[in-house]
Order: structure tokens, then C-alpha cells, then sequence
């Protein structure tokens, strides 16, 4: 059996492992969830209850969680590309910086974009204020760390951090502007864009961006 992937084209988790995919041309079905696809959803659900995506199956294995997805990949079906490195703290490092896109800058998109969902105005403005103070700090954190690090987020090759840093700033983006006061900041998103892998993930995704509730620029 090939590898399968359940998933959503639009969602920031899903393009992050289809980046590492993409990046070492790895064989795979991708799976879309959603009301078209009855019969994908209720063996996904199968799978993994607790209704989370992308999940990765291979074979009788399920994998969960997209970093670790994007670990197994490298570990199960290595492609030319090495996203994590093989030294040990090497390997630290792009595992922190991984944790820091999916937590200090996916996250704050994700509140925002659930007070939006609320339908409230009062929420979605909560939502909002809050996503903007922290990806501040965000923005202004890897402005100073990728000075010293381009042209990539952990140096000269391109690894998990930059899977996970692609989806995430593409919705920071929408979801609050990269100001010029982020010069270098603006300059790398603007690379993982021109990336071959994020760039064949955002074609993709682009007939859904009606459902971004806070409203999807004109751009990108």
C-alpha cells in the first residue's frame, strides 16, 4: 500500500507536510476531507478519533502530528533532501524553531481565525487584538534570529523549520501584516513562496481561500 495522506488543501498543518513531501517528490494519495468526501472523512475518523489533521498512513501505520509525520518521513521513506539534520544538536535547533512556527505564530492565527468562526463581532475583535500583540513579538524575535541565519530559518538548507515556517507565515501574513519595519522577515516568507514545494501547495489551496473567515487578501 502507498502512502496516504488525509488532509485539506487550505489547512496551514496539511501544507506543511505536503511541503515535505513535495520537497523530495515522495509518492503518495492525498485524501481530502470535507462534505464531498463522506467516505475519506469516516475512515480517517477511524484512524484517529480525536479528529486532528493531516494524518499520514502507511501500510497499517497511522502517524499523527505533522512534525512528527514530516520525522517519520525522513526516517521511513528518506528522499535526497535531509529535513532534520543528523547531528544531534543541529537537529535541536530545527526542532525549536519548528515548535516556534506552530506555536508562536500558527497558534495566535488559529485564535484569531476561531473568534472569527464565533460569528461575534465582540469575539473576532478579541480574537484579533490578541493574534496582532503576539505575532508582534513573533515577527520581531525572527527578525533578529534569521539576520544571522538566511537564507533559510536554521541557516543554509532548507529542513522542517521551514516546512512548518511556510504555511505559518502565509496566514500571519493575511492575518496580520508583515510590517517593513521586518525587512528580513518579509524577504524570507517571500522565498518560501518561491519555493517550488509552498508554491504548488498554495495553487492548490487557492479555490478555498473564501473560507478564510477573516477575509483573504488580494495577493500571494
Amino acid at each position: 500500500m502507498s502512502l496516504v495522506l488525509y488532509g485539506h488543501p487550505f489547512s496551514s498543518y496539511t501544507q506543511k507536510a505536503l511541503v515535505a513531501l513535495y520537497e523530495n517528490n515522495t509518492p503518495f494519495e492525498f485524501r481530502c476531507l470535507g462534505p464531498d468526501t463522506p467516505e475519506h472523512s469516516a475512515d480517517w475518523l477511524r484512524r484517529w478519533p480525536l479528529g486532528k489533521f493531516p494524518l499520514l498512513i502507511d501500510g497499517g501505520r497511522s502517524i499523527a502530528e505533522t512534525s512528527i509525520i514530516i520525522e517519520y518521513l525522513q526516517l521511513a521513506h528518506r528522499g535526497p533532501l535531509a529535513l532534520l539534520p543528523s547531528e544531534a544538536m543541529a537537529a535541536l535547533d530545527v526542532r525549536f524553531l519548528d515548535r516556534f512556527f506552530d506555536l508562536h505564530v500558527m497558534t495566535p492565527i488559529q485564535h484569531a481565525v476561531a473568534g472569527a468562526l464565533t460569528g461575534d463581532a465582540g469575539k473576532r475583535q478579541d480574537g484579533l487584538v490578541a493574534a496582532v500583540e503576539k505575532l508582534e513579538r513573533a515577527y520581531a524575535w525572527l527578525e533578529g534570529h534569521l539576520a544571522d541565519r538566511r537564507p533559510w530559518a536554521a541557516g543554509k538548507d532548507f529542513t522542517l523549520a521551514d516546512c512548518a515556517a511556510a504555511p505559518s507565515l502565509f496566514y500571519a501574513d493575511w492575518t496580520h501584516r508583515i510590517s517593513d519595519a521586518y525587512p528580513v522577515l518579509k524577504a524570507y516568507r517571500a522565498r518560501l513562496l518561491a519555493r517550488p514545494s509552498f508554491a504548488r501547495a498554495v495553487e492548490e489551496a487557492r479555490p478555498y481561500r473564501p473560507l478564510f473567515p477573516l477575509g483573504a487578501p488580494d495577493r500571494d
